[in-house]
């Protein structure tokens, strides 16, 4: 492996299609969303509404809630699933944890239900060191440990920063970490007001990135796990390199300019050391919402040659948020793997580069952007492993 290059070793998932990397899989490939009808995400707190919410599940000693249980049990399957394919870790072992919003549950609880009255070591858990101290524990890891929050680019941001500690010579090894476990009906409520997600319509219907009609998205949560290595003997992927800026522009708009976003997928190209030509597939932040799709598609044909292919996974796995760019880097890493993209079927015209249904993936490159809220823009290289 070429000394700039982090192999990706090990993957764990816990979505809304159940709590394991071969349920996401499973799911994605049947081309059925995950998201289903929950009681009060509707227009109205009697009514249904649809959201793609991780099933009660994983292991009570983890702790009480859904958001403890799936980060620990997304880490230790991706710590399972490198051991078992070759990788041994080093010396110098660390954590990364991408989260934007952590453990809303139990804040919830704490300020709503129980008026702050809780034990300490329930306070502890409150904290976001603290799901990280444990986890280093478990595991006897001693490297740096540390949170990384930019929005929705977060798993971009955590793969790029793993990437600069294995370039600074820092750690041997990292497992990194995206959990967002926050779709309580307040939250989603609120994007719906935004106008940006979509709880009344199917998730097809509803969320149609590069199609005509597209509404925005449906909300889904999910924790994903994966160890990055240049010790690696059967990777899943290759990360050669990627970029981040900031549009400095506005809370929620893109900058119409794309200065910001043209300039970080040519920084993330140069970084990687590969022309564009070389990209067969754009996995995109592809949110469904009329304002980000247009300016992918403009980068998509502005940047990169016809042969390049489109797609975003979020009409099925749904918008995760914190953890949105980590799923879906999940995808491309497999996808390599198992030979396809299970890119989502189209039910509208759309981008004549659009992907749909199973696509055999070649030996081409990946890019996957994500553009996050608040103008962080995300640009990640990947491809399959030598």
């Amino acid at each position: 492996m070429d000394s700039r290059e982090m192999a990706i070793c090990g993957i764990g998932a816990v979505t809304g299609y159940g709590w394991g990397r071969e349920h996401l899989w499973d799911g994605l490939t049947s081309g059925k969303p995950a998201a289903g009808l929950e009681a009060g995400y509707g227009a109205s707190p009697e009514e249904p509404g649809w959201v793609a919410k991780v099933a009660d599940g994983g292991n009570p000693v983890d702790g009480p809630s859904r958001f403890a249980r799936a980060m620990r049990a997304a880490a230790r399957e991706a710590i399972a699933d490198a051991g078992e394919r070759g990788w041994q870790p080093g010396k110098r072992v660390g954590l990364l944890h991408a989260v934007v919003l952590g453990e809303v549950d139990l804040w919830r609880e704490f300020y709503l239900d129980r008026g702050g009255d809780v034990r300490p070591r329930e306070y502890l858990g409150l904290m976001p060191s603290t799901p990280m101290s444990t986890f280093m524990q478990e595991y006897g890891f001693h490297g740096p440990a540390m949170n990384v929050s930019a929005m929705c680019a977060s798993g971009n941001a955590g793969l790029l920063t793993a990437k600069a500690w294995l370039d600074a010579g820092i750690v041997d090894d990292v497992v990194f970490v995206a959990t967002d476990v926050s779709a309580t009906q307040e939250n989603v409520r609120h994007f719906v007001r935004l106008g940006v997600a979509v709880t009344d319509t199917e998730p097809l219907e509803a969320c149609r990135p590069f199609q005509e009609g597209s509404r925005g998205f449906l909300v889904g949560e999910a924790a994903v796990a994966f160890v990055l290595s240049r010790n690696a003997t059967r990777p899943y992927a290759i990360a050669l390199g990627g970029a981040m800026n900031h549009d400095g522009y506005h809370v929620t708009s893109v900058d119409p300019d794309l200065r910001q976003v043209r300039g970080c997928f040519r920084d993330a190209l140069a970084n990687a050391g590969v022309p564009a030509a070389a990209v067969r597939y754009l996995n995109a932040h592809g949110p469904g919402t009329k304002q980000c799709d247009t300016a992918e598609a403009t980068i998509l044909e502005q940047e990169f040659g016809a042969s390049t292919g489109v797609y975003s996974v979020k009409p099925l796995v749904g918008h995760c948020q914190g953890a949105a760019s980590a799923v879906e880097v999940s995808v491309a890493a497999l996808g390599y793997d198992r030979g396809y993209i299970p890119a989502p079927p189209a039910v509208a015209p759309g981008h004549p580069q659009l992907l749909t249904g199973r696509v055999p993936v070649g030996d081409g490159l990946t890019v996957k952007s994500s553009l996050g809220m608040g103008g962080h823009n995300s640009v990640v290289v990947l491809g399959p492993p030598a």
